[in-house]
């Protein structure tokens, strides 16, 4: 009997044992995501990711997003590709796993201005007008985020040089944009969703394009994380994009639980929620001839000092989103 006891005592210690282990075997990863509207989904990772403990957390622009994740003080992040590039540019570890959600830019002009929808030729003029006056237009955007990215490479192919023909105002947290249009301190601004959205429902701007004639097109988001993370986490990596690719799925079938979380973590009204959700396209694929192509059109705009294409095409990791739909990377944007 003692023997039947002893044995009953080893086999659950070992079964207890086996479960401690499994247990802490379970990847741990720290997500960071910005505060826009094709952002915002990703507060929905943690509760949708197998086999990983994701730990996410929201900030103010996709600038603080890649400090943390260069600082080591998160593992993976949702940034933007022009991110990406300027992380290349200044030497950093950042691999590319995964597409998130592409739109969320819009230019819009203040009411003073004036300026019919879509018309670049009284843009033109107008611009021109103001510099050779002493007074440049004052243009608005959160520098090194996608839509400072779009708008100036929107300009300059409409002959504009962001650099010299109008007067750059930054103005970091999106949240502050629709205040600086209202208070009359700039002419333009170029921002993202949903404070756009925001915006023109105000009242406080008019809609003038989507910046989305340039190299960039409308792609916007993009997974990113570091070598040292895939090496010692892959199992979280792919748990996290897997992840990624079911929400878009999700969110293409659905657009409510997107409102929903909209609503929930920036306050606003659902009806400025659904307006966003107009420029916003789910997509997981990694692009990388646009984003070779981004990075000659950030070249160009001085933006980044050198050429990173070998880094940007050598920085993709496909194999995690290969992994989460059962498709080749030549279907996944490569």
């Amino acid at each position: 009997m003692r023997t039947g006891l002893r044995l009953g005592l080893v086999v659950m210690a070992a079964v207890l044992g086996g479960s401690d282990l499994a247990w802490a075997q379970v990847a741990k990863i720290k997500l960071g995501y910005a505060k826009c509207a094709h952002c915002l989904p990703m507060s929905l990772i943690p509760g949708m990711a197998k086999g990983v403990e994701v730990e996410a957390t929201g900030f103010n622009s996709g600038n603080d997003v890649l400090t943390a994740l260069v600082s080591k003080s998160i593992d993976v992040a949702q940034v933007t590709y022009l991110h990406y590039i300027t992380a290349l540019d200044k030497g950093f570890d950042v691999v590319a796993v995964s597409g998130q959600i592409n739109g969320g830019s819009e230019c819009l002009s203040s009411a003073k201005l004036n300026l019919p929808p879509e018309d670049w030729a009284t843009f033109k003029t107008t611009v021109a007008k103001a510099k050779s006056d002493g007074q440049p237009l004052k243009v608005a955007a959160s520098r090194g985020n996608a839509q400072d990215i779009h708008m100036r490479g929107a300009f300059l192919k409409q002959g504009v040089d962001p650099n010299k023909d109008i007067q750059f105002i930054n103005i970091p947290n999106p949240s502050d944009h629709l205040a600086a249009l209202q208070r009359g301190e700039v002419d333009m601004i170029c921002s993202v969703e949903p404070f756009a959205s925001q915006i023109r429902l105000a009242g406080a701007g008019k809609h003038f394009v989507l910046p989305y004639e340039q190299a960039a097109g409308n792609l916007t988001n993009l997974i990113v994380t570091r070598s040292d993370v895939i090496a010692s986490q892959r199992a979280g990596v792919q748990g996290v994009v897997s992840a990624v690719v079911e929400l878009d799925n999700k969110l293409i079938a659905d657009k409510a639980p997107w409102i929903e979380v909209i609503n929930k973590l920036t306050g606003l009204d659902k009806n400025v929620a659904t307006e966003a959700l107009k420029n916003a396209s789910p997509d997981p694929a990694i692009h990388r001839s646009q984003t070779l192509a981004i990075a000659a059109m950030m070249r160009d705009l001085k933006y980044i000092s050198k050429d990173v294409s070998a880094e940007a095409e050598k920085n993709m990791d496909y194999s995690f989103l290969e992994q989460a739909t059962g498709k080749a990377r030549n279907d996944l944007g490569y």
